[in-house]
């Protein structure tokens, strides 16, 4: 159990970096996230992730707080860097 959370918590750190980029290229969504939400990922790629993070942000609802759902429909699979036609002399 222990393993698949520390699983869970590493995807969904990649997804806060993905998404932080994400609100860099569409500044118009910055209005939606306040300090009082707490965001919870839903990627509709990882069923278990989405099912955990669900449960997550059900359990953050019950205490009162407030939580702002992203719903994911894929990533694109990682590039390494994105530079193209590199030369060393």
């Amino acid at each position: 159990m222990k393993a698949q959370n520390n699983e869970f918590f590493h995807k969904n750190s990649e997804l806060s970096m993905e998404f932080s980029k994400y609100i860099l290229e569409h500044p118009e969504i910055e209005e939606l996230l306040t300090e009082e939400k707490t965001i919870v990922f839903l990627p509709e790629f990882d069923p278990e992730l989405k099912e955990f993070n669900l449960k997550m942000a059900k359990d953050i609802e019950a205490e009162g707080e407030k939580v702002l759902y992203v719903r994911i429909k894929q990533v694109f699979p990682k590039i390494s860097s994105r530079l193209v036609g590199v030369e060393v002399e």
